[in-house]
């Protein structure tokens, strides 16, 4: 019995230690990578694509010239007309816009703040949002482990998303030796039946989707996971937590439509993102080998701007 107890208590520190480090240099030392490649073959829009309004009003931890910068030129090359927002949301500020793009926003200056899991939108701006989208909007919620959880979790209900605001682990079905790097595939049968896994073509068809870090949401029924947790997936509420509870039947990302209007929410940012790290230069996004994050990003903006159906 104390054997089996260390054993479980050395395993319990040790998928503390991996999310720390994970956290310490995701945090601390992320830039976006200047030589990942954001061409686009054949655009999807030619000319004159959906307006996109990309948060920054928030204390957004992803911005334009930032983190983000290889997601926004993707979209930018791919046909997409993306707009700066620093104002808060209302009718007049949404109505010129078919996208809005959030991503890690959060309810204070800094992510180590107090309150900064609070919710980043007040209730106004929820209410604008939830009108908008049931006009015909189109929604990417994009809402990371804590702090960040939190500071997304009331938009994320009024859709009838609710956050788990801790880490999500698969031990069975992650990067080796880094649990709460997800691997969704086709081999693990965790990518969801959807127009976003599948594409337009063969060519866009999602096989494995890579994720570092995030958290885990469940959705209402009318709901679709593109990306699911397995039997085997936990949720820590906090590095520092000792218990965890099972994420079975979760997802890491779930699409729903609402009203006349789509919504995509992603429990994980870095994975349409693609980032260096350190002296060594650790890729993190799209720009690691072997994952098709980079057309599942885009296949995400297809079907919000209603090119899947």
């Amino acid at each position: 019995m104390i054997i089996r107890r260390l054993h479980r208590l050395h395993r319990f520190f040790l998928i503390i230690c991996v999310i720390g480090v994970i956290c310490g240099w995701t945090l601390a030392q992320q830039q976006s990578d200047p030589e990942f490649n954001t061409t686009v073959e054949n655009p999807a829009y030619k000319r004159e694509g959906p307006r996109v309004m990309f948060d920054e009003a928030h204390h957004n931890f992803h911005t334009i010239e930032g983190r983000y910068k290889p997601f926004v030129d993707l979209m930018m090359n791919d046909g997409y007309r993306v707009v700066r927002n620093r104002l808060p949301f209302s009718k007049s500020s949404l109505s010129s816009y078919k996208i809005l793009v959030i991503s890690n926003a959060l309810g204070a200056e800094e992510d180590d703040d107090d309150g900064a899991d609070k919710s980043a939108f007040t209730e106004e701006e929820i209410a604008a949002v939830n009108e908008w989208v049931k006009g015909g909007g189109s929604l990417l919620l994009i809402a990371d482990h804590a702090p960040f959880g939190g500071a997304a979790a009331a938009l994320a209900s009024s859709f009838g998303v609710e956050s788990s605001k801790g880490y999500t682990l698969d031990k069975e079905n992650s990067v080796a030796g880094s649990p709460s790097h997800l691997i969704f595939s086709r081999e693990n049968k965790l990518l969801g039946q959807h127009s976003i896994t599948e594409g337009r073509s063969e060519k866009e068809r999602l096989n494995l989707v890579r994720s570092f870090t995030g958290q885990s949401f469940t959705g209402p029924k009318e709901s679709v996971a593109i990306l699911k947790l397995s039997d085997t997936a936990t949720d820590l509420p906090n590095p520092q937590s000792q218990t965890s509870v099972s994420a079975a039947g979760h997802a890491q990302a779930l699409a729903l439509k609402f009203g006349k209007g789509r919504v995509v929410v992603q429990g994980e940012a870095a994975m349409i993102s693609a980032q260096v790290s350190g002296p060594e230069n650790r890729r993190m996004g799209m720009n690691v080998p072997g994952n098709d994050n980079r057309q599942y990003a885009l296949n995400v903006m297809h079907w919000l701007s209603g090119l899947l159906k």
